[in-house]
Formats: structure tokens, sequence, C-alpha cells
């Protein structure tokens, strides 16, 4: 007969094992080991179950039970509340990370920014890419070069944060490439012409440039290290060693040269790293105007604009630059640019003019009103007239705000490569800019120590209070004898006397030894008329009438 199905749990070895369990003389908690040695654990005599079975579980450290028990049922209440235990306990978490963040998490946390447009929300409100790198580079230049205020050497730490991130943000240029054409050889000897890929030819040129530019700006600063002739007053200094600053930078530090001011050598040494200083700054800014110059001008400025330049400049400047003798200079000195919002204003509408005549060359099929059309020689002509001025500008004030059409142009441009170039030589030119600007407050401590010392040089020196009296008594006692003194000579009274007397001859009251006038000539008190003198001197009338 065959054997009835039975249950998981329920089959003849778990009876037999209780008939074992309790039959057997030795105690009910006796474990084996592998090794066959014995782990006897008596519990006391009026233990609980569930202390039996912690002290069970506890010495199964050690061995293991000589019958496994048997397994639960499927589905039965201990598999639910091992479920319900492991659905109770939490997850572990990861052990958290001490010390700076690394590298690779840095990246990952800066390019997920770039590639959200600055917009951590989600909402998709971000800027462009090209914007928001060009953004992350300046915040860059800014954390970084913003607290450069006296000439000395940039910290390491700054330094090496600077040459890691700036490297980071410019592999994005690596992957902007063109395709070019090649040649390829076979294995069989011939060769065919394919396309392949290529860094882009204005990236190719201009980043490694400009990393050169920036290598030497910092080797120009570590040329400041160590002990030098010049020092800056410290905060906590008395109110006798801070001075007043002559211009408005009131938030820089004091420079302070040594009372006969720099030696001959250092002061020659500080001009020619000014002048390297300079050489750079022209670079960075020549790069910086190609790459706005490439960028195109956004519908939102053009539509921003007047109808025509004269409007833009107005009459007295469009007078100064259509007129058929041009000079620059006289346009610049009949504007006051003495504060910076003047020259951004003259920058600003100068530029406006040139977008409108540019924009009315190219339009050349539009047809021009009579009598009020001007050709397009002459616009050309005043173009390029104009940007003679914005490029004197930039030179002479190379560190003013950007104008409304920079502005523009970098904040609807969508080249990524051009973000990339326009920003890194702006942050270069701003840099170069600062430490020409801090040797410049360095020279013209000197220039005012040397003056200070010509002045002390050319003063007179003073008399003590003794000797001021003295010489003032001495005046008041020549005065005084001049007062008193009586005239030693006759004058022109004691020869002539009165004008009414008819005398002929006179002689002097104080000596009559003295010389004698033999005649005086009688003096003519009478007035003739002009007819009088006419006939006198032998002149004519005019004819009389002759009735």
């Amino acid at each position: 007969m065959a054997r009835p199905f039975q249950k998981i749990g329920h089959g003849l070895d778990r009876f037999s094992f209780r008939r074992r369990r309790s039959a057997s003389s030795s105690s009910p908690l006796s474990l084996a080991s592998d090794d066959g040695d014995s782990c006897p654990m008596e519990a006391p005599a009026g233990a609980a179950p569930s202390s039996r079975r912690a002290l069970s579980r506890s010495c199964g450290s050690k061995g293991r039970l000589l019958l496994d028990p048997p397994a639960p049922l499927a589905g039965g209440p201990s598999d639910k509340s091992a479920a319900a235990s492991s659905s109770s306990e939490p997850p572990p978490k990861p052990a958290p990370r001490e010390g700076p963040p690394s590298d690779a998490e840095m990246v990952r946390e800066k390019f997920s920014k770039l590639l959200l447009g600055e917009d951590m929300s989600g909402t998709g409100k971000g800027v462009s890419s090209a914007l928001a790198l060009s953004n992350a580079i300046t915040n860059l230049a800014a954390s970084v070069f913003g607290e450069q205020r006296r000439l000395q050497p940039m910290a390491d730490e700054q330094k090496a944060r600077w040459g890691t991130e700036i490297d980071w943000l410019l592999s994005v240029a690596d992957h902007i490439v063109e395709f070019v054409p090649s040649q390829q050889v076979s294995p069989d000897g011939t060769s065919m012409e394919i396309m392949v890929t290529q860094q882009r030819q204005d990236l190719q040129m201009n980043i490694p440039a400009l990393c050169k530019l920036d290598a030497m700006l910092l080797e120009y600063l570590d040329g400041f290290k160590g002990e030098q002739e010049f020092w800056y007053v410290k905060k906590g200094a008395d109110e006798s060693e801070k001075a007043a600053r002559q211009d408005d930078k009131w938030w820089l530090p004091t420079v302070r040269v040594p009372p006969n001011g720099l030696s001959e050598s250092y002061r020659k040494w500080l001009q020619h790293q000014k002048d390297l200083v300079a050489q750079v700054l022209k670079a960075a800014m020549a790069i910086n105007a190609n790459v706005l110059m490439e960028m195109e001008v956004p519908e939102a400025y053009m539509e921003s604009l007047p109808k025509n330049g004269k409007s833009s400049l107005g009459d007295s400047m469009y007078k100064l630059i259509t007129d058929d003798y041009f000079d620059p200079e006289e346009l610049l000195s009949s504007v006051d640019l003495t504060e910076e919002h003047n020259i951004v204003d003259l920058k600003n509408r100068i530029e406006a003019s040139v977008v409108i005549w540019q924009k009315k060359m190219t339009h050349k099929d539009t047809k021009l009103s009579w009598g009020h059309g001007i050709s397009h020689e002459k616009r050309g002509m005043f173009e390029g007239r104009a940007e003679n001025v914005l490029l004197l500008i930039k030179h002479r004030f190379p560190g003013i705000a950007q104008s409304s059409l920079d502005i523009s142009k970098i904040q609807y441009n969508r080249d990524i490569g051009l973000a990339i170039l326009e920003s890194y030589s702006r942050t270069l030119e701003s840099l170069a800019f600062t430490v020409m600007s801090r040797i410049e407050d360095v020279l013209n401590a000197d220039l005012a120590a040397q003056d200070r010392m010509n002045v002390e040089s050319m003063r007179v020196p003073s008399l003590s209070t003794d000797e001021t009296d003295k010489v003032v008594s001495d005046a008041k006692a020549e005065v005084e004898k001049f007062r008193r003194m009586e005239p030693v000579s006759p004058t022109l009274f004691d020869y002539v006397g009165p004008r009414d007397q008819g005398l002929n001859t006179y002689t002097s009251n104080e000596d009559t030894n003295g010389p004698k006038l033999t005649k005086v000539t009688s003096i003519a008190t009478r007035r003739f008329s002009y007819l009088e003198k006419l006939e006198h001197l032998g002149g004519t009338r005019s004819p009389v009438a002759r009735h």
C-alpha cells in the first residue's frame, strides 16, 4: 500500500527526533562541534523555554546541533514574523566620508550644474550651456583673484585650485572639433582622401596662447617673493602711519617706501615688470576684442537701436565725425572723461552708431530717399573713424566696464568655443590690469617720496625768534630814518616857480651860488581853434559859398 502524502515538517523524522531527545540521558542542550568536542551546557531547573533557546543559540557559535531542526511550514507564522522584522529594519547607511571632497565628486558636481544651466531646481529655467560655462570661468577667477590687493605671490592653495579647475573647464574645448581632409594610405599602397576630426582652428590657436599668458602672469607675481623695498600698512597701525589715498580706492592697502624712495636699480626693475605686464594686457585685450568681433549681434540689441547714427551720437559728436578733417583727440576732449560712467556711455553711443552703419551698408538694395541719403562710401569712412575712437578708448581706459553691446553678445551667444575664449581672455585681462595697478601704486609712492625730499632740500632754513625780532626792529628804524630826512636837491618847482608869474629868470632858493636859468620862454595859455591852426601852418580853408 502506498504511503500517504505528508506535509513538510510532519514526517516520521520529527517523531523519531522527539523519542531520541526524551530517551537521551545527557542534557537536552548538548551540542557537538565539528571536531567531535562536546559542549554540554545545563540550564537552571526552573528556566523558561525562551532562555533555553537563547542559550542554545549562544552555544551554536561553537558548534552545531546533532540533528538539524525541521524546516517550518511554508507561509507559516514564522515566515511572516521574519518578513516583518526584515522590513522594519532600515537599510544600512554608508559611512560618512571625512575630509574634503575628492576631485571626482567636485567634477561631477560642477559639470552637473553646467548641464542644468545653473538651475539646480530641475524646472528647466537654466541659461544656455555657453553662458553657464562663461559664468563658471568668471566666478572661478573672481574667487581666486578677487583678493589680490597686494603685490605679492599667490598662495599655493589658491594657485593649485586655479590650475586644476581651469583645466577642467577648458577640457570641454577638446571635444569641439571640425572635419578636415586627410590622406590615408591602405596596406596595398593606395592612398585616399578622408575626413578626420581635429580641434577647431580658433581654439587650437588661442587656448595655448592664453595658457601661456596665464603662466607668465603667475610668474611675474612670484617675482615679488621675499623681502622687497616697499611694504603695506597693516590694519591695526596708528593713524599717523596711515595716509589717505589720493584716489577713490579707499579699500586698497596703503603702500609705504623708504623716506629717500626706492633705489635706482629696484626702480628700473619695477618699471621693467610693469612693461612686461602691459604686454600681457595688450595681448589678452587683442584676443578678447577679436572673439567679441566674431560673435553675432543679437536681434534684441538691434531692436533697441535708434534709426540712424546721428540720433545715437548727438549733433555735436556727429558733426566731428562727419567733418572733412577728423581728429579723434578732439572728439575725446569734447567729452568729460573724468567719470567712468561717462566713458561707458560714450563707448555705448559710438558702438551703437557703428552697428547702425554696418546694418545699412549690408542692405545696399534698399532705396534711399532723395536728398537725405548718405553714400555707402561715406558710411564706411564714418564707421572706420568711429572704430578708431573705440580703439583709442580701450587702450586709454583698459579697466572700464563692458559696454552694452559686449554684454548682449555674451548673454545671447550660443557658441561654447567662443564663450570659453572670451571669458578666459577677459579674466586674464582683468588680472593683468590688477597687477599693473599694484605696480603703479608702488611707483606713485616712490615719486611722492622723491618730491617730498626735493621740497625739503629747496626749503630756506627758518630764523629763530630772536633773529626775527631783530630784523623787524632794524626795518622799522630804517623806515623812521627815511621819514625824518629832508630833501637834499632842489626840485623843479624851485627853478620854475608858479606858472602865473611872468618872471624870466629864477635862481635857486636854497643855493644862491648855484646855476641860473638865463631865460624861460613864456608858456602859452591861449587855446587855438582847428581853423586857426590850419592858417597858422599855411593851410587853406575850404572854399566859401559864392553867393
